[in-house]
């Protein structure tokens, strides 16, 4: 069945919704981004919710959804017929919170940028305060940026977080403050309102990657944002699931070290390389295991090893580095053979430029320079083919 209005805007009186279609077409000032996979149950509650937060503010809500197999997308699309405040960007072949984010934010042609969860946890009712704070309503002189915090007075994670997320959170927040400088009680957060010029301003130094945007602003902003923070109780998700798991500390860690190395290497790159250093532990692992324990002769044990060390480097990268390219089903099978086969190929760029380098007579530091130029050379080759072998863009 077709969604009607009455579908996101019960609640609100006759008069208000014939004023808010009128005033639909005016320009907005607001634009709400609403990164959404798997949101089709909740979307229609929120936007009715936006509808009440918002009354007498020329707003629009943009819908970045990332193809959701769920219908959300084109649930979007049947509301946008009946609602002329919202706009819908479907994103095929690349997922991801930040680059969603990013996108919506500069697609809006508005003075101010909200973004938020559709999953529901987030207050709406705090938009038109953080839309004061901005515009300089509040007779506080306006903000850059307004960013909804729980862990200022009046804040709180509520049911919201599990113990272990929250504990996670918490960790998150030292770190940032801790490496990047970010002097936020929450830089964790996913809910913020910013000038939509500073997002212009800052996108180029914005990664698509990951699922902290916020830190990524802030911390590209190098200290230029003139910051409030409001206080929100983080809600508890009503339908759906949430779409962050524990592999997201990874991701977090290469934002990190992203952002200390001056941008200068991607995030995805680093994350190639956290794999691939936790690839040699398990090949040491299993280099071991097959010797010690059970008399596995060498060849054969380092044979193993290295197989097993490349699956699980494919595992983890088909679930962290390129999670918005992620193989399932035959097509991670066909993955698994073609990063096989780049990694056989980096092993030859390895040993093939330690040894250009190497020479006998050339001492202990000689052989750490080659044996180090050829660990660069094959971990360089093995991103670079894996990107466009194994998890080539759709």
């Amino acid at each position: 069945m077709k969604p009607t209005r009455s579908d996101f805007s019960a609640g609100v009186s006759g008069s208000d919704r014939e004023r808010n279609r009128a005033d639909a077409f005016a320009p907005a000032v607001l634009s709400v981004v609403l990164p959404t996979y798997n949101e089709r149950d909740n979307l229609p509650v929120l936007l009715e919710r936006l509808e009440t937060a918002l009354a007498g503010i020329d707003w629009e809500a943009i819908v970045v959804d990332d193809n959701s197999p769920d219908g959300t997308g084109e649930l979007a699309r049947e509301l946008a017929h009946i609602n002329p405040r919202l706009r819908v960007i479907r994103r095929v072949g690349r997922r991801g919170l930040s680059g969603a984010c990013v996108e919506g934010m500069l697609a809006s042609s508005a003075d101010y940028v909200a973004v938020m969860d559709a999953d529901l946890q987030h207050d709406e009712t705090l938009l038109p305060r953080m839309l004061a704070a901005l515009s300089g309503a509040d007779n506080k002189g306006g903000a850059d940026l307004a960013v909804a915090s729980r862990h200022v007075e009046g804040g709180a994670v509520g049911e919201g977080l599990s113990g272990v997320r929250a504990s996670g959170s918490g960790l998150a927040n030292r770190l940032a403050r801790t490496f990047l400088k970010v002097e936020l009680s929450d830089p964790m957060s996913g809910f913020f309102m910013i000038r939509r010029a500073e997002v212009e301003r800052l996108a180029p130094k914005l990664s698509s990657q990951g699922f902290k945007i916020l830190l990524d602003i802030v911390a590209s902003a190098r200290g230029s944002l003139r910051i409030v923070e409001l206080p929100f109780v983080f809600r508890e998700r009503l339908h759906g699931e949430s779409k962050l798991d524990t592999l997201v500390a990874l991701d977090f860690l290469g934002l990190i070290l992203s952002k200390l190395a001056g941008d200068l290497v991607s995030i995805r790159f680093l994350m190639f390389m956290m794999v691939g250093a936790s690839g040699v532990v398990v090949h040491m692992a299993v280099l071991f295991t097959l010797t010690e324990l059970f008399a596995v002769p060498f060849t054969a044990a380092q044979t193993s090893a290295t197989f097993v060390a490349m699956t699980s480097n494919f595992w983890l990268n088909n679930r962290l580095t390129y999670r918005d390219r992620r193989l399932k089903g035959l097509a991670a099978l066909r993955g698994l053979l073609t990063f096989y086969l780049v990694c056989s190929f980096g092993v030859l760029a390895n040993v093939g430029v330690a040894t250009m380098i190497y020479r006998e007579d050339g001492g202990p530091l000689l052989i750490g320079i080659a044996g180090a130029a050829g660990a660069v050379m094959g971990a360089v080759w093995n991103y670079a083919a894996s990107s466009v072998l194994t998890w080539r863009k759709a």
